[in-house]
């Protein structure tokens, strides 16, 4: 009887463990934030520099992707649905590519379809002063420019919590 409780205590204790686990990952998922963001001037793809103060008024999701992660092509469609479905309520896309040219890109910019801007920042400049650790990294800024939600990675079902967010501080 006494070995029955154990295994059992020990099951119980190994699913609470991995729960716990599970809760706490999920939890860093998205970190909230507080403070300025940090301006910057970027160069899109369209010629024209694009600088983060100029956005004040507007909600605005920063996006740091390269071509080279994969997690970042499968967001990227993803991202779209979102800029189309907020962009006439005073909501702003701005997908920043770390990537040393900008050519390669405009490459796969060729196969996946944006009509955000994308900016390029191949010194990683930007990126540093936003620490970015992970590809992709996404922040949402709220209309007086404050940085409000922080997303490391991306797995299928962030773009709901940037949606929940995005209407959130359209709220606001």
């Amino acid at each position: 009887m006494l070995k029955q409780f154990q295994k059992t205590l020990l099951v119980v204790s190994i699913f609470l463990v991995a729960f716990t686990l599970m809760v706490s990952n999920s939890a860093f998922a998205t970190e909230k934030l507080s403070g300025p963001a940090k301006d910057f001037t970027l160069k899109s793809r369209s010629g024209k520099n694009i600088r983060l103060a100029e956005q004040k008024g507007n909600v605005v999701l920063i996006n740091f992707w390269a071509s080279w992660c994969a997690p970042c092509r499968q967001e990227m469609p993803k991202l779209e649905e979102l800029h189309n479905k907020y962009k006439d309520l005073g909501f702003v896309l701005l997908g920043i590519n770390l990537d040393a040219t900008p050519d390669l890109s405009k490459k796969l910019l060729k196969d996946i379809k944006v009509t955000f801007p994308v900016l390029f920042d191949p010194e990683n400049e930007v990126s540093e002063a936003y620490n970015v650790e992970s590809m992709p990294t996404t922040v949402i800024v709220d209309k007086n420019g404050n940085w409000r939600f922080l997303h490391k990675g991306y797995q299928p079902g962030y773009e709901n919590d940037y949606a929940d967010q995005v209407k959130q501080l359209l709220r606001e």
